[in-house]
């Protein structure tokens, strides 16, 4: 497998890149299983597992956890067709590695797929920002709720907007997005994977308190009742695409594959890796999802720990939405810059001869390393996030807009293109029996995702309207 080779390694998440594109000096891939187990837990545990409580509460004690189950099978299965798909076969050199998502779909299904491909990986990743920029608007005003409640008591009106908050987070992402690109943010990325396990952690040990406290199991079979069947669809259709949203790993799997030493084989670390880290995040967020229901019932908040189910501890409660906010500060960035980077590139190679594109300035501050930056990164970079913020604003609605995010993104990028990669790469043949097998997976799965856009869309209209 040539595993002892130094190649080029690609940045974690570069998925909009194209191979051409990476400049980095060679260096020797020394990951394990164990660390590509930790990136994918670092990248699948995110702002999804707050509305997994309220995902349960919708379908109920039996469908709840076993479409996460069903969730994590489905993220098993794609993993492991990317998986197979990372040595390209190369008939004059051997097989050559596939460093990200967007070079796989070049190379397996050709450039028309792949413009396809990076504009929904694009979409998925602008999204990812909107959704952050509403999330932590809601948790610094979770804080102040929190300290309301605990001075003036439960029943006090405590009321605050949004709109300040996201200006305010808008604000300091223009100043966070001026940071070159991934090699500049190591630091900015540990933080914001430590942030998201205490948060999860903090709302899991919450709700196993809250069902302690009640000395009973809250919830239904069914879920929450609805004023009529339509109703019920829609919020089930809803629940379908924020659990999706909760798994959104598919498109870092060749680029942490990338990161891992052969032999063994690296796509057979990859699955052992995939296995037990879906594995673990699946029981983490069964625990979080059903302990918040069991907690809360037919109260379930959509956003568990800014819907004020739990008052206190009320400092606990102030930690854990401040451990979000900085998450969603670093998630921000490590969402954004793959587009920031794939948009300054594309204009580098249109305007080659464009001062306002290539010119690089350094500014030196006192007692800190010089720093350098250019006109178009300013303006591109401080119009993407204004962008963002705005809508925001416009549609500041949690459950609504990650449930309309996973189910746009889940179909093409975690169905889709694995299976038509995996098509081309085993040379697997029309109305053979895996094609078809798998040609019925990834249309169920298509099914899914328009049940999930239709409830989503549904209930963001519905929210907008009201």
């Amino acid at each position: 497998m040539g595993g002892e080779e130094e190649d080029r390694q690609a940045p974690l998440l570069s998925s909009s890149s194209s191979p051409d594109d990476h400049q980095e000096e060679p260096r020797k891939r020394t990951g394990t299983e164990w660390t590509a187990i930790a990136h994918v837990i670092t990248g699948v545990i995110g702002a999804g597992v707050l509305s997994l409580a309220w995902s349960v509460a919708q379908l109920g004690w039996i469908a709840g956890p076993l479409l996460m189950i069903a969730f994590a099978g489905i993220t098993i299965l794609s993993t492991n067709l990317l998986s197979d798909c990372y040595r390209y076969p190369d008939p004059e050199h051997g097989p050559s590695r596939i460093r990200s998502y967007m070079e796989a779909v070049k190379l397996y299904l050709g450039d028309k797929n792949q413009k396809v491909c990076g504009i929904i990986v694009n979409e998925s990743f602008y999204g990812a920002g909107i959704a952050y920029i509403i999330t932590s608007a809601s948790s610094i005003r979770a804080i102040q709720r929190s300290n309301c409640y605990h001075r003036e008591g439960h029943q006090a009106a405590c009321t605050y907007g949004d709109t300040f908050y996201m200006l305010l987070f808008g604000l300091i992402q223009i100043v966070m997005s001026q940071i070159p690109d991934f090699h500049n943010m190591e630091w900015l990325s540990i933080v914001a994977a430590l942030m998201s396990f205490t948060y999860s952690f903090i709302g899991f040990g919450l709700g196993v308190a809250k069902v302690i406290e009640n000395g009973k199991i809250m919830g239904s079979i069914s879920g929450v009742p609805a004023t009529n069947i339509a109703d019920k669809l829609w919020l089930t259709f809803q629940a379908l695409g924020d659990i999706a949203f909760a798994y959104p790993y598919s498109i870092i799997v060749l680029e942490i594959q990338d990161t891992l030493r052969s032999p063994p084989a690296e796509n057979r670390t990859m699955k052992k890796a995939s296995m037990a880290a879906i594995f673990i995040t699946t029981f983490f967020y069964l625990c979080c999802g059903c302990f918040g229901y069991a907690a809360f019932g037919n109260a379930t908040p959509g956003n568990l720990l800014t819907g004020f189910g739990f008052y206190e501890p009320y400092w606990l409660i102030d930690l854990a939405n401040a451990c979000i906010v900085l998450h969603l500060v670093g998630g921000y960035q490590i969402y954004s810059q793959p587009v920031f980077a794939f948009a300054e590139r594309w204009f580098t190679k249109k305007f080659p001869n464009s001062g306002f594109v290539n010119n690089f300035y350094t500014i030196k501050l006192p007692l800190l390393p010089g720093f350098k930056w250019n006109l178009l990164r300013l303006c591109f970079r401080t119009a993407y996030v204004i962008s963002t913020t705005i809508i925001a604003m416009v549609f500041p609605y949690f459950n609504q807009v990650l449930g309309l995010l996973g189910a746009l993104n889940f179909w093409p990028l975690t169905i889709y293109f694995p299976v038509e990669m995996y098509f081309v790469q085993k040379k697997i043949g029309a109305w053979t029996k895996k094609w078809i097998v798998l040609r019925t997976f990834s249309f169920a799965c298509f099914l899914v995702t328009v049940l999930g856009l239709i409830g989503s869309l549904e209930g963001l209209i519905s929210a907008k309207l009201s």
